[in-house]
């Protein structure tokens, strides 16, 4: 098994040891729904709320080594939260809070990527709308092979409805125009 894999299923079990409602986004997630890239950490969602951040920050720090000195203060003001796994690999830990992340990690499945490995990851289409709102160059390469191989299964209403939602908050729909464009190609 791959230190990748490796590393998703110990913060996987973690979490699922400590009843943690999470997935896994980023490019884990992007292997099962779209074209698989090289990534070198794993993304989490983690539902924690608002408010009981620290706990599970610390919670989390018991098992897990940080990156670098001051990462329990950097994730309560940034709400990502940097470790490494025992194997090294890093991992950022995304601490979800609000209406869409909730229901990103609800919507979230398990796909068994390896006799060895099942992962909890998020659907297709919520990777879409994370990929679109974040708009960086690698993300629309992979909501481009997402929309290719996803296309006729996506629910494209929840998606372009959830990354409207998103893009009126920063108060740019230039995602929403991009995004369209994919899908008709």
């Amino acid at each position: 098994m791959s230190p990748l894999f490796e590393a998703a299923l110990e913060i996987q079990s973690f979490c699922r040891n400590q009843e943690w409602e999470f997935c896994i986004i980023g490019g884990l997630a992007v292997a099962r729904w779209g074209e698989p890239r090289a990534t070198l950490d794993v993304d989490v969602s983690l539902l924690t709320g608002l408010g009981n951040e620290r706990t599970v920050i610390d919670q989390l720090l018991s098992q897990f080594h940080p990156r670098e000195a001051g990462v329990a203060g950097f994730a309560v003001e940034s709400r990502v939260l940097l470790v490494n796994a025992a194997n090294k690999v890093p991992i950022d830990i995304a601490l979800a809070a609000f209406p869409f992340e909730e229901q990103l990690i609800r919507r979230a499945s398990d796909f068994r990527f390896s006799n060895d490995a099942a992962i909890r990851t998020a659907s297709a289409e919520d990777i879409i709308v994370l990929k679109s709102f974040s708009g960086r160059d690698k993300d629309w390469l992979d909501v481009r092979g997402i929309v290719t191989r996803q296309n006729q299964r996506l629910d494209w209403d929840y998606t372009v409805e959830n990354l409207q939602m998103l893009c009126e908050m920063n108060e740019d729909l230039s995602p929403l125009d991009r995004l369209a464009e994919f899908r008709q190609q």
